[in-house]
């Protein structure tokens, strides 16, 4: 009843005049309409989302979509904060590089190697999250597409794809924007874009700009006296050709470059045997005494070509990305051992190229196909820095008994992958009313992975061995039925096929199973079934649709294992062991790792939406998912806690046939730490009709609480409320606004370690155990406080 109470609160807040934006769709909203409140459908929402223009309505996919317009209008300055207004879509950096993207209740992390769970499109090309989540302006449309791609796209997604895409130039006018934002907390946001044509609707050009700081989470390293804090700095170059009838080209050239110093938060009760205090979430403190700082420096091409030649048109989108991304990642950050800072830095080089040649049918009748190729590689050789550092310790001594021995180790892992696609699509549209269309994809995947580690002193040791030699032959694609009852009412039935490929593990630590470094390759079947109908004179729209998918081995990244690694080897026997293990486990925790890992799981749910302008100065919009994305009975790597000590030991599990490295658990449990059920609503109610308009919008997000069984943690629910009033121009050139963020100012965890941040010392007794150095904290990430802010945009 309680949890009833609060979601009738928030629909209640949702419809009312203390809230924000507008429709389910948010979408191809013109100026104009804005300022004179006219009505708006799915109908006349435009998406690309199969590849092709048209009506939201007649797309048989649940999608959502935002201009450009109204992510300037609601300050999303960073892509993940499309979350507000797609619910059950999950986007996330924990740590200043690794981007998550969580959709349907199924979540990836690019640590993985895998292909993505959820796909990234810029311009169509397909990109990787870390550059396309850092910088967000610019922007024409993204479109959040829901369920299985593996058909129309490049590459094949389980769960979805965002596609981006960028403004570009007008070959008749000269356009333009710009806006400036700031706020209380040492944030600012300064972007705009300005098209000129150079020759009278043939040629054009945009450039367009950013440069963003903040500070984050507001986070305080202690111990460095310093702040958390990001900088972000980018360029944009687009060229628009148009020289001949029903030929056009556009090229755009984007320079990125991110600065992210995030140092880890803590919280706990401290371990007052080291000195270390107690500190709380409010406290937004860090302790790390090394380097927490990510930098991304990135260069993107992209190209899209369009030629009408009556029958067919033929159509090319090109790519290529060249992205460097070094992280400086402290493995101390509790402080457990002090005056070390262990400091991993990973080296990964982000080279692709891609290339889609595709001929379509112009027919508008009963048939029309399409016929493509494809081809993409990357590679690229990524080094992890990796601390192998010996510890002297002691049972029952908090600190190491003697100097620390530095051993430093370098794994080297060359990337060498491509794939190959033939595609195809066929539309059948026998009646007014009746639509099947189908789309299929041969693809060709190789792939080419090995890790060595580096140890001063010793030869190359094979991580590896043999080598992840790869090849695969997988056929995705999508079926869909769909049936227009009549311009108000659409019904359809959708099955969607995907893969991802297998992968090796980054960076897996020396001796240990095979299992732990390679995974298996994973297939998924969704069925989907969903209506679209508009009502009240077409002022209210209501999306429904209800789906169910089956995995076969889904691949998920499990971090922070405690790992046993079998016997360090004193190869000098100077009483330094060298790094080097040998032999089954020993019953010690040698280190912390991350792993991919299979199994099977099911997801189900269902998603709806209801939009409008009950008048022509009110917009609102709620959706809404429930989910329910689970693991079926699959054995998982995980950590299991001495319930004395509390720290991690690896528990044999005899039904497992490998070397017991780690512990392993039976679950049925959540395939990401997602509620089942999430909600978001946006509005916006304007004053009057005159040169200028007074407007007051904003966004609730509500999040139940949620019992993450691999970090043993219970998040607690979260109700995100965004409040922006202002003023706005004639025909939308000019607004200025206010805008508080999270006014209820919650201090909610959004993600926590397994256990506590430990090191693990090397003990000198000899045959003795491991010797584990406690913090006392757990690394969190808690939401942004509190933000009051003011920003102002013109256009022209």
């Amino acid at each position: 009843m309680k949890g009833k109470l609060q979601i009738n609160k928030l629909l209640l807040l949702a419809t009312s005049a203390t809230c924000g934006f507008s429709a389910q769709a948010w979408a191809q909203e013109s100026a104009q309409n804005v300022a004179t409140g006219a009505n708006r459908s799915d109908a006349e929402i435009v998406v690309t989302a199969t590849r092709r223009v048209q009506a939201l309505q007649d797309v048989p996919m649940s999608i959502n979509v935002a201009t450009g317009e109204q992510i300037e209008r609601l300050k999303i300055f960073d892509i993940k904060d499309v979350q507000q207004l797609a619910p059950g879509l999950e986007l996330r950096n924990d740590n200043g590089r690794n981007n998550t993207a969580t959709l349907r209740g199924v979540s990836f992390d690019p640590d993985q190697g895998t292909g993505p769970a959820v796909d990234l499109y810029f311009n169509e090309v397909p990109v990787d999250a870390q550059t396309a989540f850092t910088a967000i302006y610019d922007v024409d449309q993204i479109e959040v597409l829901r369920g299985p791609q593996g058909g129309l796209r490049g590459r094949t997604a389980p769960s979805g794809a965002i596609t981006i895409r960028t403004r570009r130039p007008n070959l008749s006018a000269i356009e333009g924007y710009a806006q400036a934002t700031g706020t209380e907390d040492h944030a600012f946001n300064v972007q705009g874009g300005v098209s000129l044509p150079l020759v009278q609707d043939k040629v054009a050009i945009r450039a367009s700009m950013l440069v963003d700081g903040n500070r984050g989470a507001q986070i305080r390293n202690i111990t460095r006296d310093d702040w958390s804090q990001s900088r972000t700095m980018s360029g944009r170059l687009s060229l628009a050709l148009q020289p001949a009838e029903g030929f056009d080209i556009n090229l755009m050239y984007q320079y990125l470059n991110a600065d992210n110093r995030v140092y880890p938060q803590i919280f706990g009760p401290g371990n007052a045997a080291i000195g270390n205090p107690p500190i709380g979430l409010d406290d937004r403190a860090a302790l790390a005494e090394g380097r927490s700082r990510f930098i991304n420096n990135s260069h993107l091409l992209t190209l899209d070509l369009n030629y009408d030649l009556g029958p067919v048109t033929l159509a090319f989108v090109g790519g290529h990305q060249e992205t460097k991304l070094t992280q400086y990642g402290e493995n101390d950050p509790g402080n457990a051992i002090h005056g070390y800072a262990p400091t991993q830095v990973t080296r990964s080089p982000y080279n692709v190229d891609t290339a889609e040649l595709r001929l379509l049918s112009n027919n508008e009748g009963f048939f029309n196909w399409t016929i493509g190729g494809y081809y993409t590689k990357q590679t690229g050789n990524v080094t992890v820095d990796r601390p192998l550092d010996f510890i002297p310790s002691l049972p029952g001594v908090p600190v190491p008994v003697a100097p620390i021995f530095p051993v430093a180790g370098v794994i080297t892992i060359p990337v060498n992958a491509e794939t190959m696609a033939l595609a195809g699509s066929v539309r059948l549209k026998p009646t007014d009313q009746l639509t099947f269309e189908a789309a299929g994809r041969y693809s060709i995947i190789k792939s080419r992975q090995s890790a060595v580690l580096n140890i001063p002193g010793l030869a190359p040791i094979s991580i590896l061995n043999p080598a992840f030699n790869y090849k695969a032959h997988p056929f995705t694609g999508s079926a869909t039925l769909t049936y227009e009852f009549s311009p108000d009412l659409t019904v359809y039935a959708a099955y969607g096929r995907s893969f991802r490929a297998a992968t090796a593990g980054v960076g897996v630590p020396q001796n240990t199973s095979r299992d732990l470094a390679i995974s298996k390759q994973e297939r998924s079947d969704s069925f989907e079934v969903g209506f679209k109908t508009a009502f009240l004179d077409r002022r209210v729209s209501l999306d429904v649709s209800a789906f169910y998918q089956k995995f076969d081995n889904f691949i998920s990244r499990f971090t922070g294992i405690a790992t046993d690694q079998g016997t360090n080897l004193d190869f000098n026997n100077d009483g330094i062991p060298d790094g080097f293990f040998v032999g089954p486990p020993d019953g010690t925790v040698d280190t912390n790792a991350d792993y991919n890992y299979n199994g099977d799981a099911t997801v189900k749910g269902i998603e709806a939406t209801i939009a409008g302008r009950p008048t022509d100065y009110w917009d609102v919009s709620v959706s809404m998912s429930y989910v329910k994305a689970r693991y079926d009975n699959a054995l998982l790597p995980c950590n299991t806690v001495d319930p004395v000590t509390g720290l991690p030991v690896i528990v044999p599990e005899p039904a497992f046939g490998g070397v017991n490295n780690v512990s392993y658990c039976q679950r049925s449990s959540r395939l990401a730490d997602v509620p089942n059920f999430t909600l978001t609503a946006n509005s916006e109610i304007r004053f009057g009709s005159g040169p200028v308009q007074p407007f007051i919008r904003g966004l609730i997000n509500y999040r139940p609480s949620v019992f993450s069984e691999r970090q043993q943690f219970r998040y607690s629910h979260r109700e995100l409320i965004n409040l922006f009033a202002g003023l706005r121009g004639d025909e939308n050139k000019w607004e200025i606004s206010a805008f508080v963020r999270n006014v209820l100012n919650q201090k909610k965890i959004t993600n926590i370690g397994t256990s506590n941040s430990t090191i693990t010392g090397n003990n000198v007794i000899p045959g003795g155990a491991g010797v584990i150095f406690d913090s006392g904290y757990r690394v969190v990430n808690v939401t942004n406080p509190r933000e009051f802010g003011i920003s102002g945009s013109i256009r022209f």
